[in-house]
């Protein structure tokens, strides 16, 4: 038990890094997060002193709000190390769980090495479905999702997209996306993601 829980602490002590850095990086206070993402200031200070293990949902607020795919919440700050070896071992990739729903995220990808492609490992709980609002960026987000094992349904622009093992679909995230297991086996799948930087937007 008490593995899992420093594992937990670690992982929230990552997010609540990658929150901090990237919010500086934008130049936008707490207030000005707030109010971009719907999440609650209070909510935000939480995060930020890894006092609270936010959902799946919130962190995909952030991310939009924040410009970058979701895995790079879950990333190592490692700006100021140098690369020992283009490799991510599998001890060394940390699992995080959503509170809210138990399903996986697993980064994949070698933090060090400066690539525009990310993977990860997700594991899909059964009868569980996850609702992402995506809609904000001004980055565009390409995913192509693969199979591994079991069942999950991507709805997307109205079109619900079946997937099974050894099938791989290729979307462009934007506006709300819906994840479902309807099944009563879990699933697993592996995320590509892309990211291409676009012109701001104008206010």
């Amino acid at each position: 038990m008490s593995s899992i829980m420093d594992s937990t602490s670690d992982i929230n002590q990552r997010i609540a890094g990658q929150v901090r850095r990237l919010r500086a990086a934008e130049g936008l206070s707490l207030d000005a997060l707030a109010t971009k993402t719907g999440v609650s200031r209070s909510m935000l200070s939480l995060i930020e002193r890894a006092e609270c293990s936010p959902t799946a949902v919130i962190l995909e607020k952030l991310a939009v709000g924040l410009n970058v795919t979701l895995a790079t919440l879950f990333a190592a700050d490692v700006e100021c190390e140098i690369p020992s070896e283009p490799v991510q071992r599998r001890a060394a990739q940390a699992l995080w769980r959503d509170p809210a729903t138990g399903y996986g995220r697993r980064n994949l990808s070698p933090p060090h090495v400066p690539q525009p492609l990310q993977l990860v490992e997700i594991e899909f709980p059964a009868k569980t479905r996850v609702v992402f609002e995506s809609q904000g960026r001004d980055v565009a987000i390409y995913h192509q999702f693969w199979m591994l094992e079991g069942t999950i349904e991507i709805t997307y622009d109205n079109q619900c997209h079946r997937l099974k093992a050894g099938d791989c679909l290729a979307l462009k995230i934007e506006g709300a996306n819906v994840f479902e297991n309807p099944t009563r086996k879990p699933a697993r799948y592996l995320v590509a993601s892309v990211t291409e930087v676009q012109s701001r937007r104008k206010t």
